[in-house]
């Protein structure tokens, strides 16, 4: 099996709803940290899994829509909670519009929001 993974940072701003979670129910910042890997079994004709640069462009497009943005004012948090969980999950299906998926097996999104917690998501394909 073949991996290939990207890592960005990014500070983005959320308060979390629909519990009472004390301080976190304010707008308040996290230095996010973004890992994104695909795996699979064979390489293309140039030898790539993927080829590198198009997996970072697409993640790069993800991280700039959420750069320095309140994470509750866009339209796919509206009305949920912002919570970790829900936001890999959301960074995995995005990232897996934007990546020929033909030839992977597998896209997993880790997103840290501190360094010592994170959440993850994972797509078969």
């Amino acid at each position: 099996m073949y991996y290939v993974a990207v890592l960005r940072s990014f500070i983005a701003q959320h308060y979390l709803i629909g519990g009472d979670w004390g301080s976190e129910n304010l707008p308040h910042s996290h230095p996010y940290r973004l890992e994104v890997e695909v795996s699979g079994e064979h390489l293309d004709p140039h030898n790539y899994l993927i080829d590198i640069t198009m997996l970072e462009a697409a993640l790069e497009e993800q991280i700039s829509r959420y750069r320095d943005r309140l994470l509750n004012d866009l339209p796919e948090f509206a009305g949920v909670n912002p919570s970790l969980e829900y936001f890999a999950r959301l960074i995995c299906e995005r990232m897996a519009q934007k990546l020929p998926t033909t030839g992977l097996r597998r896209l997993y999104v880790r997103l840290w929001e501190h360094e010592n917690a994170w959440a993850a998501y994972e797509m078969i394909f």
